[in-house]
């Protein structure tokens, strides 16, 4: 049975952090509160050496019918209430796997890395799959995690897992095997112009035959680059071709 000092690494041990550190951290929560209200997404600041939430925003699509304040005070409880049982295995795997890749990073390097990966929450009978994305906001002198960002929104996939580790401006990264319990280099992937003009004229709501005509092409070219996008990104639609394309920043 998952406990919830399972979701925290011995390899990511902050030993000591001051309360007066805590004092210097508030700028910081008003900041979070601030871009809160500017998006759907939900926004959490996770606390490695108090283990628990500095930060939770008030959204409730990702909240499982708590508040805010009750997400705080459960802390990492939340997910053991809320995830299925199988994923929460799930989840300590990836927390392992993700600490084990970043401590091999070199210790100025690590805070441009963000990890990414689905699961599920319930709430009653409604099951939901997220995804997360988490990067850290402040490291120990000796290159441990004591605060990340965690960035809640709906999944651009329709599978859990799907875990991902990024370098800030790098289009190649890293995939989390489950099966072979290691991380494999992707290549990536990059759209050209063309591809870009089509998913961002279909996220305006533009129709294939307006498209056509706004970039002097013919239904049926416009027709074959959507196929190529969709084999590309490994979506089903263009709904789910823009999403990833802007959680990627391929936009």
């Amino acid at each position: 049975m998952v406990r919830t000092d399972d979701f925290f690494m011995s390899s990511n041990a902050v030993l000591n952090i001051p309360e007066e550190e805590y004092k210097r951290v508030d700028l910081l929560i008003d900041t979070f509160d601030a871009i809160s209200r500017t998006t759907y997404q939900s926004l959490y600041i996770i606390d490695y050496y108090k283990k628990n939430f500095l930060y939770v925003s008030g959204n409730p699509l990702f909240l499982c019918g708590n508040t805010a304040q009750e997400v705080r005070r459960l802390g990492y409880m939340f997910y053991i209430k809320h995830v299925p049982e199988r994923e929460q295995e799930m989840l300590i795997e990836i927390n392992r796997a993700g600490f084990d890749f970043h401590n091999k990073i070199p210790v100025t390097e690590r805070a441009k890395y963000t990890i990414s990966y689905n699961f599920h929450l319930l709430n009653g009978k409604k099951k939901i799959l997220i995804n997360h994305k988490l990067t850290p906001v402040q490291l120990t002198g000796d290159g441990k995690v004591w605060l990340a960002a965690c960035v809640v929104s709906l999944s651009s996939r329709d599978a859990v897992g799907c875990v991902e580790m990024r370098k800030i401006d790098e289009t190649a990264f890293w995939s989390y095997s489950f099966e072979n319990k290691r991380w494999k280099e992707e290549a990536g992937v990059v759209l050209n112009e063309r591809e870009r003009d089509i998913l961002l004229l279909s996220a305006q709501g533009y129709s294939m035959n307006e498209i056509a005509d706004k970039i002097c092409l013919s239904i049926d070219t416009i027709k074959f680059y959507r196929r190529k996008l969709f084999e590309k990104l490994n979506a089903k639609n263009i709904t789910e071709a823009t999403a990833f394309a802007a959680n990627h920043k391929l936009l």
